[in-house]
């Protein structure tokens, strides 16, 4: 597909355009294909920050918007080339729209990408000529099909179980993701020594280990503080040692964010509590909380927790390195009635963050008629004594 210099002007003009709006006035279009490049544009909107790269390029398309939802962000896909060798010759068994084929061909001898939807498989064909990615092998098949109809070695297979199911809908156990990785293992070792899977972050890491006994390392990725990604890394060979996890959050400013334990440490290690909150409050990123590193953290900075179950650590000193947000504790309150009434003229607005309380948020902000935004931080959470607290606190920024 080609584009003529018209629809691309036409990409241009209207690229932060409201496309609801802009479908509205498509009657003003005749000699355009005004459906395909509004899809486009909305598709672009979504990708923008998400695959700046890809952005970039006038040639690059999309099928859908809803194809976006599960695919990797260009940051993501980047760290995933650190996985595998210089020159190995891997095998993305659910290439999708490529994107993780077309990183992991930056550093990869050769990449087999292998795709069932036609729409999908199509486009990133295009895709790859667009962006001068030659080699990148095209493979229209189902990868089950492809893996019984040729017996060729790769160095590591990379897959990407779907998770919705045309019965089920949206789906995050993976036994009902398809492909089933579980079932396919057997016969992908018998043609790479290395396996690569991009799963679900709803999924339960400990579980899930259970599933795939030869995993050699996990990675938990999140991206400005959402998590995104498990990364199962699984090989033939495997030893019969632990699997590290490594927690990884990537924020606006390029930083990266790394914390890594083993979950035998972390079954192992001692809570240890403060007695009270002190000058400086931490919050753990997404990927940590996810992984379970409840304790495991707190030993590795030395700071202490305020509650077995409140998941915010506290210390005198600042720790500048911790991998989460920082704050600096302005003043401690205790819930109650006649301390809320005080806040309400205090503290007109704040950001309201409830770690082991009874409240949620809304219920909270709703109670205390203190409106969103601005740079005061207000946590509520329970002490180790069980008291119940309302912290507030500025931000340090790194």
């Amino acid at each position: 597909m080609v584009l003529s210099e018209k629809e691309k002007e036409f990409l241009r003009a209207h690229r932060s355009d409201d496309v609801a709006r802009l479908s509205l006035q498509a009657h003003k279009y005749p000699d355009l294909n005004i459906r395909f490049l509004i899809e486009q544009i909305a598709a672009r909107q979504i990708i923008e920050h998400k695959l700046p790269e890809w952005y970039a390029n006038e040639e690059v398309f999309y099928p859908s918007r809803v194809s976006l939802e599960q695919c990797s962000s260009e940051v993501t896909a980047r760290y995933k080339q650190a996985l595998i060798s210089e020159g190995d010759r891997l095998c993305d068994l659910t290439g999708g729209l490529g994107i993780d084929s077309y990183y992991f061909s930056k550093k990869a001898g050769e990449v087999i990408y292998v795709e069932t939807v036609p729409a999908h498989f199509e486009m990133a064909r295009q895709n790859f000529a667009a962006l001068q990615c030659a080699n990148v092998r095209t493979i229209h098949a189902d990868c089950r099909d492809y893996l019984e109809q040729t017996d060729e070695q790769v160095d590591v297979f990379y897959i990407d179980p779907s998770r919705r199911n045309n019965i089920k809908g949206r789906v995050y156990a993976l036994s009902d993701c398809e492909p089933n990785l579980v079932e396919m293992l057997p016969r992908l070792f018998e043609r790479a020594p290395k396996v690569i899977a991009k799963l679900s972050p709803m999924l339960d890491i400990s579980h899930t280990l259970q599933l795939l006994p030869h995993t050699t390392a996990i990675h938990v990725l999140s991206v400005r503080n959402e998590c995104k990604e498990l990364l199962f890394e699984i090989e033939r060979d495997a030893l019969e040692e632990e699997p590290k996890v490594y927690c990884l959050n990537f924020t606006s400013n390029g930083r990266e964010m790394r914390f890594a334990f083993r979950l035998s440490d972390e079954r192992d290690a001692a809570t240890v509590l403060a007695e009270q909150p002190e000058n400086y409050l931490y919050e753990p990123n997404a990927s940590i909380l996810k992984a379970g590193a409840f304790k495991s953290v707190a030993r590795h900075y030395g700071i202490g927790k305020l509650h077995p179950s409140s998941h915010l650590y506290t210390s005198e000193r600042l720790i500048n390195d911790f991998a989460g947000r920082i704050f600096k504790v302005e003043e401690v309150i205790p819930f109650s009635s006649k301390q809320t009434k005080r806040l309400r003229e205090s503290i007109p607005q704040a950001n309201i963050t409830v770690r082991n309380f009874p409240l949620s948020a809304e219920q909270l902000r709703a109670r205390l008629k203190i409106k969103e935004g601005g740079t005061t931080y207000l946590f509520a959470t329970t002490a180790r004594d069980g008291e119940k607290l309302l912290i507030r606190a500025a931000k340090v920024e790194a």
